[in-house]
């Protein structure tokens, strides 16, 4: 009898497991986002507050922003979180995303070395700052990887009337590689490179770099989220996502990362609208 009971009881455990979604989908997801979200240690502080408020995991995959929206328009994330809003705002009219939301902004700061062979070192005009290393010849790193960065230094290249990612100067070195590989290459070969001000303050092996030129209004740089379109990927795990995309635009979300700061700097400035966060609330 009692082996009967036992063997009821396994019946019933495994068709609640079939019927109920809290057994058959595990709480956690992915997020494909940039580099920056990651290196930077923002992702490190605001996911353990939203893991302790739902219960959700989240998966981080690291990677340039042009690779991020490509892992989501394959159905590989459930979230993308990255920093090229025109790319962000195609990525949701050609039907990968359902809905783009600003998130946080922080800049773009020009590193350089002390040594500061184009002279720049000071300056808020980043056109005349480009236009300077170019004269100059002086060596500048390129991520030459497709990442937000990248497609912000190409955009700043454009906008000082340059263009070396096609002529291929001899002082212009692309590497396909991070933020962190940019920079520690910029370190050996005394170059320039742009990088996000949050991985730069993050960034610990500054050795003899700088920031050579900052404050410029076109160096702004916009974080954005959305959740992967599951009509497009049944895959996606709607719900979850979702849970997520609104704890980031909510005012809690905000304040957490508002809170993050690495030696008394904030390094990202929430800046989600209020429509957007009174929906998620």
């Amino acid at each position: 009898m009692a082996l009967n009971h036992i063997r009821k009881a396994v019946v019933v455990i495994a068709l609640l497991a079939l019927a109920s979604p809290a057994f058959a989908q595990d709480k956690s997801i992915v997020v494909a986002s940039t580099t920056s979200t990651q290196d930077s240690g923002l992702f490190g502080h605001i996911l353990p507050l939203f893991k302790a408020k739902t219960g959700i995991d989240v998966k981080v995959v690291a990677q340039g922003t042009g690779q991020a929206l490509d892992t989501g328009r394959r159905g590989d994330a459930d979230v993308v979180f990255v920093h090229a809003k025109s790319q962000e705002e195609k990525f949701v009219t050609d039907g990968f995303g359902v809905q783009r939301f600003d998130v946080m902004y922080n800049d773009f700061v020009l590193i350089g070395p002390k040594s500061d062979p184009a002279k720049i070192t000071g300056s808020k005009d980043i056109n005349a700052g480009l236009k300077a290393i170019n004269t100059t010849q002086s060596p500048f790193v390129s991520r030459g990887d497709k990442s937000g960065t990248h497609a912000a230094e190409l955009a700043l290249w454009k906008a000082a009337e340059l263009n070396p990612a096609t002529s291929k100067p001899t002082w212009y070195r692309e590497i396909g590689q991070g933020m962190g590989a940019a920079l520690n290459t910029a370190g050996s070969m005394n170059a320039y490179v742009l990088a996000d001000r949050g991985t730069w303050i993050s960034f610990k092996n500054k050795g003899d770099l700088g920031i050579a030129v900052e404050g410029d209004k076109k160096l702004f740089n916009q974080y954005g989220i959305m959740l992967v379109n599951p009509a497009k990927h049944p895959q996606v795990k709607k719900d979850l996502g979702q849970a997520f995309v609104d704890w980031v635009i909510s005012a809690e979300g905000q304040n957490a990362i508002r809170s993050y700061k690495i030696d008394g700097q904030q390094l990202f400035f929430p800046n989600a609208d209020q429509a957007a966060m009174k929906k998620a609330g």
